[in-house]
């Protein structure tokens, strides 16, 4: 007897249809018709990104051992200012470099990194100097990504975990996987909580075929233990995303939930064309400045000074120079552990007073949460334990999808037939039930194009082989 006959047995075809019995002969079977072709169709993206995201939340752990000449230098000694170290730096890129950054050292043994623009790497990319900031010697010259400041190894794991190394077109995959697991787990949830209820049904089932049932078991018991980081890793994943992290914007915007930030406008007090203050590609004259000095290099000092006095106090911090001379500098705490340090301050370089600040105390909840939420997605808020825990997750998702392809293998058909398909099923579904449905899943497709064109995709699918499988049926009944 089948599952959905197993459920209707008994009933009486002419007594009334109560919620719950509806919800038996069209809901569940349609359920987890849909949770299987998710499982089936999108189960290797999501595997991938899982994997990959395993990878790169450990990364950082390997990039400290991988890049460890470049990231340590002397201990003991006083540090040389900014202006020297920056000098050291224009001396392997070049006097005219044009300098996007500088990341004082953190810590005694840190280095500083000294970032340019170079016009080879990609977009976020710079050209990162690292320089002991005591003995005032190179330690490296690496392509640094991001905020994170991810070194070579961790941007090309970032790069396959985002996009498969394919560009927009790739990050279409892990658009995918995200889009899908969080319908995928919670799917899994109500199926798992409607087979509670049926105990008795399952003991008959698991007498019947032991090594089957033992599977299923392991895979519903794995996907309730993983289920509210699922979820998680899920609805964070989604504000990377192309398309539906586009809308996330977008919705944020309009509710005020965006993350705030300095405004750097000083017109009024830049000076004018012939004035004798020091902008970025100004250079000072060669009797008062060092070789492979620019003017601007100097005045990293006095502004990190300034921002120091302004409660700027984390030890990971960037300082970036004005673009042009009407715009103010910015000075921001980078440190994404708990406590989370994000406090950001922008210094006028003509009278070194601050004119605007961003502190993380004063972001609206909603700023805090997206912070927070893309902090632990990339195992940054508490260091090792929280990339440990990233890591078991990405591990479990993978075994909980190895599990769903047996339990598929072991009930795949062998031979074609038009029963049970996705689109049987929906045409069981009550007219009203059936406009929900359309509704629900429009909604969800517009907010989620990439769901929703492959949601498309799978009715498509299960159409053409609902047709051939009827064909078939009817060549052989003939």
């Amino acid at each position: 007897m089948s599952q959905e006959s197993t459920l209707s047995h008994g009933l009486n075809a002419d007594a009334p249809v109560s919620a719950q019995q509806g919800a038996k002969r069209w809901f569940y079977p349609l359920l987890l018709r849909l949770h299987f072709y998710i499982g089936l169709l999108a189960g290797p993206f999501i595997f991938i990104a899982a994997l990959s995201g395993g990878l790169y939340a450990i990364s950082p752990q390997i990039e400290k051992l991988m890049y460890a000449d470049a990231l340590t230098g002397v201990s003991t000694g006083t540090p040389a200012s900014l202006a020297q170290q920056i000098a050291v730096a224009r001396e392997v890129v070049g006097p005219d470099a044009s300098l996007a950054a500088v990341r004082p050292a953190p810590a005694t043994g840190d280095t500083t990194r000294v970032m340019f623009n170079d016009p080879t790497l990609t977009q976020y990319e710079h050209r990162s100097i690292f320089v002991d900031p005591i003995t005032l010697e190179v330690k490296g010259n690496l392509a640094v990504y991001g905020t994170s400041g991810a070194l070579p190894l961790r941007t090309w794991i970032d790069n396959l975990h985002r996009s498969l190394h394919m560009g927009d077109v790739g990050r279409h995959y892990s658009e995918l996987a995200a889009s899908w697991l969080w319908i995928v787990a919670l799917g899994g949830l109500i199926l798992w909580i409607n087979r509670q209820r049926k105990r008795k049904q399952v003991a008959q089932a698991a007498a019947m075929n032991p090594a089957r049932e033992n599977t299923r078991r392991r895979h519903s018991t794995l996907g309730m233990v993983l289920l509210i980081g699922l979820l998680f890793l899920s609805v964070t994943g989604l504000t990377w995303s192309q398309w539906a992290g586009g809308n996330i914007g977008q919705m944020r915007a309009a509710l005020g939930w965006g993350t705030p930030g300095v405004n750097t406008d000083i017109t009024a007090t830049a000076p004018e064309a012939g004035g004798h203050a020091h902008h970025h590609g100004d250079h000072a004259p060669a009797e008062t400045a060092p070789p492979a000095m620019s003017a601007n290099d100097g005045l990293f000092d006095s502004v990190l000074a300034t921002a120091r006095q302004h409660d700027i106090k984390a030890g990971l911090l960037e300082i970036r120079p004005a673009t042009s001379p009407d715009k103010a500098w910015v000075v921001r705490e980078i440190n994404r552990s708990w406590p989370t340090e994000v406090d950001s301050v922008a210094v006028n370089p003509h009278t070194m007073e601050v004119v605007s600040e961003a502190r993380f105390a004063d972001f609206p909840i909603a700023a805090k949460l997206t912070r927070w939420g893309i902090d632990i997605h990339m195992g940054s808020m508490w260091g090792l334990p929280n990339q440990l825990a990233l890591l078991a997750f990405a591990l479990g998702l993978c075994t909980l999808i190895v599990l769903g392809y047996r339990m598929w293998w072991t009930r795949r058909p062998t031979k074609q037939s038009s029963s049970g398909r996705l689109t049987t099923h929906l045409l069981r579904v009550p007219p009203a039930a059936l406009v929900v449905l359309i509704a629900v899943a429009a909604t969800l497709g517009w907010f989620l194009p990439v769901m929703g064109v492959s949601l498309a995709a799978f009715l498509i699918i299960d159409v053409v082989l609902m047709a051939a499988g009827r064909k078939q049926d009817a060549i052989k009944g003939s």
